[in-house]
C-alpha cells in the first residue's frame, strides 16, 4: 500500500524508547505529611444556647449554627469566644471532592509517586483524574468497570507465553478476547511496546502499589493487533479490526495511529465503512489528528463518526507536531515541545519542552523488560485520554444507561476547557479534555415558570 498507516507519534521518535527502570512496588499507605486546614476567608461559624440572640436569629432559619462576615478571623474569634452564651466559634473551614489518591509509586517505591510522573492526569493542564475518579465513586461506580474498550495498535502485552511477556501492571482478568489481524491469529501479543502504552493510559491497573496509573482503570480492554512490529499495518486490516470490535460489543474503540495527511477518503473506502458500521453498533471510535504539523488532520480522525484528538503539552500549548485544522474535535495531553504560536499566552518558545507520557510499558531493543520509557509523545498519547474518559462517562451512567456515541461525543465537547482563541478553532477544537467536569452528574433544568 503507498500511504501505510502507522502509530500516531512523531515520526523522529516513533521507535526511539530509552531504557528506565520500573520503580519497585511502593508502600500500600498514605502519602503521609501534614496539609494546612483550608478555610474560607472572611467567615466564622456560631452556634449559641437557645437563650442567646444568635441561636434564636439561627433557629428562624432552619438552622443550628450561624455563618458571620467578619474583617479579622482571629480577633473575631477571640471576641466570641468570651461570650457565656456562645457553644462553640471556628473559621469556616472548606472541603472539597473526595478524589482518589491512589498507591502507585511512579519510579520510585513512595506511595502516591505517580503524580510526579503523570502530569497528564493531575495538574494545571491534565485532565483532572483524581476528581473524575471521585465522581464515579461518588455514584459507587469504580473507574471505567463494565465498559470495554478496543485498543488497535501493534498489539498488548496482555499475558505471557513463550517469548512474550506480560505488563507487570495489566491484570490478566481484565482482558476480553481480541485477534492479530498481521499474523491472522487469536494471539495479538506486543512486540513494539505503543500499545501496550495506549492501553495502559486507559487502564492500566490503579491503587495496586505498582508503577502507574490508568485514567479509565477496571474497564475492560479488547487487544487488537493491527500493526507489525515497525508499527505499520494497511487499511484492510484496521478495516477488520474494527468491524471485529464492533462485532463483539467493545463500546469505545481507540485508533492511535494515522495515515499520512495526503491519503484521501476515496483510496480507504474499506477502512471508512467500517467505522460507519461501529458507529452504527454505538460504538464511539477515537482516532488520532496525526503528527506531521499539517493544516489537516489525518485519516481515520478525520471520517466522520470519529472524534479527533490533537495534542498538547504539559504548558497548556499546542504540541509543535500536532495536526490541526477544520474538524478537530478535542485535544488532550500528548506532550513534547510548544507549537510556536505567537498569539497564545500558554505557548512560550523559549521554553524548556515539557514531559513526554509516561506510562508502563516494553523498553529495550529486544522488548524484553517493563519499565517507564521516554520519549512517548504524540496525538497517539492524546487520544486514548479521550477513549478513557468516553469509558468514564458511558459507566457513571451521567448521560442514562446507553448513551449514542454522537451523545457521548457532544458531552465531551461541551465539558472541555478552552484554550487559544475564546470558542471552537482549528488548532484546540472544543477545548482540553476534561474528565473531571465529563463526569460529574449532569443536573435536571428547573422547569420555567410561567410568564418568565
Amino acid at each position: 500500500m503507498p500511504f501505510p498507516p502507522r502509530p500516531s507519534v512523531p515520526r523522529a521518535r516513533r521507535l526511539a524508547v530509552a531504557a528506565a527502570t520500573l520503580g519497585a512496588i511502593a508502600l500500600t499507605g498514605p502519602v503521609a505529611g501534614a496539609h494546612a486546614v483550608e478555610t474560607v476567608p472572611g467567615e466564622i461559624v456560631v452556634k449559641e444556647h437557645p437563650t442567646g440572640m444568635l441561636a434564636r436569629a439561627a433557629t428562624r432559619a432552619q438552622t443550628a449554627h450561624r455563618v458571620i462576615r467578619v474583617t479579622d478571623v482571629d480577633r473575631a474569634l477571640r471576641a466570641v469566644r468570651r461570650r457565656s452564651s456562645v457553644v462553640y466559634a471556628v473559621p469556616n473551614v472548606k472541603a472539597r471532592a473526595a478524589a482518589l489518591v491512589p498507591n502507585d509509586p511512579g519510579r520510585g517505591t513512595t506511595a502516591g509517586g505517580w503524580q510526579r510522573v503523570q502530569w497528564n492526569f493531575v495538574g494545571p493542564f491534565s485532565v483532572n483524574a483524581p476528581e473524575a475518579w471521585a465522581n464515579l465513586a461518588a455514584v459507587k461506580r469504580s473507574g471505567g468497570r463494565g465498559v470495554t474498550v478496543a485498543v488497535l495498535d501493534t498489539g498488548v502485552a496482555y499475558r505471557a507465553k513463550g517469548t512474550y511477556l506480560k505488563s507487570p501492571d495489566l491484570r490478566t482478568d481484565q482482558f476480553v478476547r481480541g485477534y492479530d489481524f498481521v499474523d491472522r491469529d487469536p494471539y495479538p501479543y506486543d512486540r513494539n511496546g505503543h500499545g501496550t502504552h495506549v492501553a495502559s493510559t486507559i487502564a492500566e491497573a490503579t491503587n495496586n502499589g505498582i508503577g502507574l496509573t490508568g485514567l479509565a482503570y477496571g474497564a475492560r480492554i479488547m487487544p487488537i493487533r493491527v500493526l507489525d512490529d515497525q508499527g505499520e499495518g494497511d487499511a484492510s486490516d484496521i478495516a477488520d479490526g474494527i468491524r471485529f470490535a464492533a462485532r463483539r460489543g467493545a463500546q469505545v474503540i481507540n485508533l492511535s495511529l494515522e495515515f499520512s495527511s495526503d491519503v484521501r477518503a476515496a483510496q480507504i473506502p474499506e477502512m471508512l465503512d467500517a467505522i460507519r458500521y461501529a458507529h452504527s453498533k454505538g460504538a464511539v471510535v477515537v482516532g488520532a489528528s496525526g503528527n506531521e504539523g499539517h493544516r489537516a488532520i489525518a485519516y481515520p480522525a478525520r471520517a466522520s463518526n470519529v472524534i479527533s484528538v490533537g495534542a498538547t503539552t504539559e504548558h497548556g500549548c499546542l504540541s509543535d507536531f500536532s495536526n490541526v485544522g477544520a474538524g478537530l474535535d478535542l485535544v488532550a495531553p500528548g506532550g513534547g515541545a510548544d507549537a510556536q504560536l505567537l498569539d497564545d499566552p500558554n505557548c512560550k518558545d523559549d521554553a524548556k519542552p515539557g514531559r513526554d507520557i509516561f506510562q508502563v510499558t516494553l523498553q529495550g531493543r529486544q522488548r524484553r523488560s517493563f519499565g517507564l520509557p521516554s520519549d512517548y509523545e504524540g496525538t497517539s498519547m492524546a487520544t486514548p485520554h479521550v477513549s478513557a474518559t468516553a469509558a468514564l462517562v458511558i459507566a457513571s451512567g451521567v448521560l442514562g444507561p446507553s448513551p449514542s456515541p454522537a451523545r457521548i461525543e457532544r458531552h465531551l465537547k461541551a465539558t472541555a476547557t478552552d484554550l487559544g482563541t475564546p470558542g471552537v478553532d482549528e488548532r484546540y477544537g472544543h477545548g482540553l479534555l476534561n474528565a473531571a467536569k465529563a463526569t460529574q452528574p449532569v443536573l435536571p433544568q428547573p422547569a420555567a415558570t410561567p410568564g418568565t
